[in-house]
């Protein structure tokens, strides 16, 4: 079960847009604008710098794994740990009957 989130969305993405709208206007602004955008919001500068990244990334702006892409992996993990643990309750349920084949019976 995921952890519950700090901030509500609505706030993660009016500060991810700010920031992008600011970056966009002044790129050489980027010195210290995650604290003061952070500030004003009340947000973590090193949150707000993770979502900006992560909206970059999911954008196609910056190379990375996007929101989606991981998504689909952590739900195919999810599926491999499944099939793993039935496999083994499978080889475990043939090797206990095959033993019983083996014993004589009277």
């Amino acid at each position: 079960m995921p952890a519950p989130r700090k901030y509500p969305g609505e706030l993660r993405e009016r500060a991810t847009r700010m920031t992008l709208d600011a970056l966009e206007a002044d790129p050489a602004s980027q010195r210290g604008l995650f604290r003061r955008i952070g500030e004003q919001l009340g947000v973590n500068p090193e949150t707000l710098r993770g979502w900006v990244r992560q909206a970059q990334v999911d954008a196609g702006d910056r190379p990375g794994t996007t929101t989606d892409e991981a998504a689909r992996i952590q739900e195919l993990e999810k599926e491999v740990r499944e099939l793993r643990r039935a496999n083994a309750i499978l080889r475990s349920a043939s090797a206990f009957f095959a033993a019983e084949l083996d014993r004589p019976s009277y």
